[in-house]
């Protein structure tokens, strides 16, 4: 199992590098290169990234110091970031830090989180026990890219 720590600016460069690949190889199989290069056209700079961040919980799982995935929780319960490195499915490193996103939530005492899951994580978030909210596909340079708006009850 991967370490899981709170995130901050140091780590920015990884996180910005990991959402990159989770969008760019990670949702390969479910979206075509045209629909990720309209999600996200280009990296993110750490910096803009770090702007985008600052107002969230940011958890990191790491293996061996390398940074291997995070989510973010923003405080009124919306989970906006979870994106773990290729080779790290199926390695119970998302299932980690859900665990501990959860934790958190509750220790703050939110009784609701909701997603934006894409057509990748939404799986994932229906085995964890997350309810299927809506449709939520957005267009991007008229492109659609589909996903699910989710939630989940924590109490």
């Amino acid at each position: 199992m991967p370490d899981i720590r709170q995130g901050g600016p140091a780590d920015m460069p990884a996180l910005a590098d990991i959402f990159w690949r989770g969008v760019q190889e990670g949702a390969a199989p479910r979206y075509s290169a045209a629909q990720r290069r309209a999600w996200l056209p280009a990296p993110p700079t750490p910096a803009a990234f770090a702007v985008r961040l600052a107002d969230q919980h940011i958890l990191v799982a790491t293996r061996e110091d390398s940074l291997v995935g995070f989510m973010t929780l923003r405080a009124d319960g919306y989970l906006d970031f979870a994106y773990v490195l290729p080779a790290e499915r199926r390695q119970g490193t998302a299932d980690t830090l859900l665990t501990a996103l959860q934790t958190h939530a509750r220790a703050t005492r939110l009784t609701r989180l909701t997603t934006r899951a894409s057509a990748m994580a939404r799986p994932f978030f229906a085995r964890h026990g997350w309810q299927d909210t809506g449709d939520a596909t957005t267009m991007r340079d008229g492109i659609p890219l589909p996903s699910t708006h989710m939630a989940f009850d924590l109490f």
